[in-house]
């Protein structure tokens, strides 16, 4: 798989692999976090979901700007390793939510949030344009594609193992104090703290049932058992928070022991002092501009790629909970399929684009991208078709049914085995391949900011996430999956629309 890859490739992949590792936790656990922990709704949860994700990516876009202008890349990465860890450090902490402390806790929250999406921006895009800088050499650059696809498995490792964490503590912890995990029942509580009298007849009958499944006394003192179930179900997903600072630390030390290897834009850019006549200056301009066109129209694609895929941490994670049976399966744990492909499907795809390469019908990358935005339209056509079939209504009429009615109407785990294949294989003809078109296009004085852009383009897509809960909630949930299935069938027309022009632009 290394053959005819440059060194410094398996050090940054590894030291990639911690960031991915405290991602993942984050996008199995953070909405359904946020939901049990404070008690807030599913839409709320997924709008601060929106708002972190999109940080992590805006300010990618600050963090390749201070590289570029510092030409020091690995000490912006070594600062993003550690404020990252800081932040992973405070969720850490495992303190109750109560109606005294909501307001600060939730506010503490959300600075740690901060503090990894800062991290992140500080580490994420720098990486990757360092990675891009090992096929600057021309012995290397025919790999470039691979290259990134290679990167993309090995940072992926962490991702497999990251889901999970969260619910095997969250379902030891359970255990230690005499009880079993239930995904509905930390709504239930919640809303019996806040309301008790006045809660809905329907939903009290299903929090007896129910507290009575997961080993306590529906008899007994209800507020009492609802607030004990709430802090010991979220210690344990704090405990989650512990693994993600130490895969951090590893990470920086694998960079820290690796970076001599890694590429030094500020030394190179010393050695290479060339003059140009005023017509060449002019015609570099104008190619830099054609180029930065090129760019920004392949990131106007990457926005609607990322609104439908990141539904995994939002809309397509409460299905998991909601419609599909998690009776020997917790609902995070399903984030470990897309991974998994990821590391699964990589080598086989890497061979059909060599095997095409080899008999003279090589697929560009702005064809590739193109095709990745119809596959992820097959996951959503056949999510809406069987939602359709299955006659499911909206999120919200479906959790007032009575337990054994709605355990009678959930389906089999094949579907997520299903959906996450198409939408991995979309993924792998889009996120690495657009890291290398990048890579390709960006003018070589500003690596780090066009790598910010790609991910800025994915931050634009996640300010947008929380529409999915919205719909999801409201209507019958296959008209969720038809809107996204519409905008990646749109963004396929409009790729292959540019085409010929990306093509000739990227040659």
């Amino acid at each position: 798989m290394f053959k005819n890859q440059p060194k410094g490739l398996l050090p940054a992949a590894l030291s990639n692999m911690g960031e991915r590792f405290g991602y993942y936790i984050m996008n199995a656990v953070l909405v359904l976090f946020l939901c049990s922990k404070f008690g807030l709704s599913e839409e709320t949860s997924a709008l601060i979901y929106s708002f972190f994700y999109a940080g992590i990516y805006v300010l990618s876009l600050v963090g390749g700007l201070i590289a570029d202008k510092t030409q020091n890349y690995k000490s912006t990465i070594i600062w993003g390793l550690i404020i990252m860890t800081l932040g992973y450090l405070v969720l850490s902490i495992p303190i109750f939510a109560t109606s005294e402390n909501h307001t600060w806790l939730l506010a503490l929250t959300c600075g740690a949030l901060f503090f990894i999406a800062f991290g992140n921006g500080l580490f994420k895009g720098n990486l990757q344009a360092m990675v891009g800088q090992l096929y600057d050499n021309p012995r290397y650059a025919s790999q470039r594609d691979s290259g990134f696809q290679i990167f993309y498995v090995f940072i992926n490792i962490g991702g497999v193992v990251a889901p999970f964490v969260a619910p095997l503590l969250r379902s030891w912890w359970l255990g230690e104090n005499g009880f079993l995990y239930n995904a509905s029942l930390p709504a239930l509580c919640h809303e019996y703290l806040s309301l008790t009298d006045s809660m809905d007849t329907q939903n009290v009958n299903n929090l007896y049932a129910l507290i009575t499944q997961v080993g306590g006394n529906a008899a007994g003192n209800v507020s009492q058992f609802c607030s004990e179930y709430l802090n010991v179900f979220n210690t344990g997903i704090h405990y989650s928070f512990i693994a993600s600072v130490c895969a951090m630390l590893i990470s920086l030390s694998i960079f820290l022991a690796t970076k001599k290897g890694l590429p030094s834009p500020a030394k190179k850019s010393k050695e290479e002092t060339v003059s140009y006549s005023p017509e060449e200056k002019k015609k570099m301009a104008a190619e830099i501009k054609q180029r930065m066109y090129a760019l920004f129209a392949v990131l106007g694609i990457a926005i609607f790629f990322w609104f439908s895929f990141h539904q995994n941490g939002t809309s397509l994670s409460l299905f998991a909970r909601d419609f599909v049976k998690t009776d020997s399966v917790q609902p995070e744990i399903w984030q470990a399929l897309n991974p998994f492909y990821v590391i699964i499907l990589t080598p086989f795809v890497m061979m059909l684009f060599s095997r095409l390469s080899k008999r003279g019908k090589e697929i560009s990358t702005p064809r590739k991208i193109a095709i990745g935005m119809g596959l992820a339209g097959v996951a959503y056509i056949f999510l809406a078709v069987f939602s359709a079939i299955k006659g499911y209504p909206s999120a919200d009429v479906f959790k007032t049914l009575s337990p054994d009615v709605a355990d009678s109407l959930k389906t089999g785990p094949w579907v997520l085995f299903v959906l996450y294949f198409f939408l991995t294989v979309a993924e792998l003809f889009i996120s690495p391949l657009g890291l290398s078109f990048v890579s390709k296009v960006a003018p070589k004085h500003l690596q780090g900011l066009c790598q910010g852009l790609w991910l800025g383009a994915t931050a634009v897509g996640n300010l947008l996430l929380w529409i999915g809960p919205l719909i999801y909630n409201a209507c019958p949930i296959w008209v969720a999956w038809t809107v996204f299935l519409t905008v990646c069938i749109i963004s396929m027309g409009v790729m292959y629309g540019m085409l010929t022009w990306l093509e000739r632009v990227t040659k």
